[in-house]
């Protein structure tokens, strides 16, 4: 590495993986690692308190199932063979949303954070849902979240509705702002 210069994140998805046994193995513990370490310091992933491990292997196992079924795409971003991001998205299930997709979580480790991780994990499931033929991808943020809905924004994604005061942590409420990027606008 030159002096000064943040390697790129390799960015993997989830057949490169499972496909490679060292990499597998430690994929659902660093990624339940990494999700409770962001939840513990208030991280907006749909958690209150940090997932179990048994929590977020189940949602991988899930994730992944998906993937092979063709109905989801998962992304993982290493730095040095170190996971420190991960991302996915989930077809929609009723009949009639088949077309869509929804981005369910974006988490990099705290440690990367300002290294384009995020930014690389999302572009590389945008790709995916363009390529897969997905017609709108959407998602939804935590309102105080202002790097992630940034970012989003940065990507092509627009606003298309809030819900005030939706999201409660505690005694806390946030916004719930939902964001879409439809594919058939830009095709």
């Amino acid at each position: 590495m030159i002096s000064g210069v943040t390697p790129e994140p390799t960015i993997l998805d989830a057949m490169e993986v499972t496909c490679d046994p060292e990499l597998e193995v430690r994929f659902a513990e660093s990624a339940h690692q990494i999700m409770a370490d962001l939840v513990g310091g208030g991280a907006a992933l749909g958690w209150v308190e940090p997932p179990s491990r048994d929590e977020v292997a189940d949602l991988l196992g899930h994730v992944v199932a998906a993937v092979r079924a063709g109905d989801a795409a998962l992304r993982a971003a290493y730095l040095d063979r170190r996971l420190v991001g991960l991302g996915y998205w989930l077809r929609y299930a009723r009949p009639t949303h088949r077309p869509h997709a929804d981005l369910e979580k974006i988490a990099v480790d705290a440690a990367a954070h300002g290294r384009g991780v995020g930014r690389a994990l999302t572009a590389a499931l945008i790709a995916d849902a363009r390529q897969t033929g997905i017609e709108v991808l959407t998602l939804d943020a935590r309102g105080d979240n202002t790097h992630a809905l940034h970012l989003y924004r940065s990507l092509g994604f627009t606003e298309y509705g809030r819900l005030p005061d939706f999201v409660a942590v505690g005694e806390h409420r946030y916004d719930k702002v939902f964001y879409m990027l439809d594919f058939r606008r830009h095709s």
